[in-house]
């Protein structure tokens, strides 16, 4: 399928076949995915958890609106941002700048100060808005591959996200859950499958200014 084609197959299923799973290197293409999303300032304030446990999805189920797609599905990426987010972040950004690309401190110091800066004078509520915003980026761009990779999904803002932290021991890790995506393999017999996908026309939804 090329990218349009995948994009109509997609939906956000809503029966998951419980016997299929997904392969490591399906996996392991998620992941690398995830990594490479774009980031305001490329600054990646984000994590990924990947739960394969059928016993942490099943406890999970309660704490999303009891949808079962949490439990069925191969694998649940949970998409978590810092509970408290620093200037140190900017620090480590640019020693890895420095270390992969030998770039001089001459000419990091301009912009590395005016980051630092930025996030300082930000409130921390502020700062989880604008990193919760990087999060709806990667959720974009892992539903997209997942299309590619005709690997299923189904987003989800359905769930108490303090259940979620308290369960994967997210705090303790200066985390915070925002995002959910159960991936694997539709059910044969989810009632969405077959059904034609409805989107307005492009001429509702795109403006041209020629």
């Amino acid at each position: 399928m090329n990218i349009i084609d995948s994009l109509k197959w997609r939906y956000a299923v809503k029966k998951f076949d419980s016997e299929k799973q997904l392969s490591e290197v399906q996996i392991n293409t998620l992941k690398e995915a995830f990594n490479l999303t774009a980031s305001s300032y490329g600054l990646q304030p984000l994590k990924l958890v990947v739960i394969k446990n059928k016993e942490v999805q099943k406890e999970l189920v309660s704490h999303s609106w009891n949808q079962a797609q949490i439990l069925d599905a191969s694998h649940v990426l949970v998409i978590c941002i810092p509970k408290n987010y620093t200037s140190v972040e900017v620090e480590n950004y640019f020693t890895l700048v420095q270390k992969i690309r030998k770039t001089p401190n001459e000419i990091i110091k301009p912009f590395k100060e005016f980051l630092t800066a930025d996030i300082e004078k930000k409130t921390q509520e502020e700062l989880t808005v604008w990193n919760k915003n990087q999060a709806y980026i990667a959720l974009g761009n892992l539903m997209t591959v997942c299309a590619v990779e005709t690997i299923d999904a189904c987003p989800m803002e359905g769930f108490i996200p303090n259940k979620y932290d308290e369960i994967l021991n997210l705090t303790a890790q200066n985390l915070q859950s925002v995002l959910v995506l159960p991936v694997g393999f539709r059910a044969d017999d989810c009632y969405m499958k077959d059904l034609t996908k409805v989107r307005k026309d492009l001429t509702e939804t795109v403006v041209e200014i020629l």
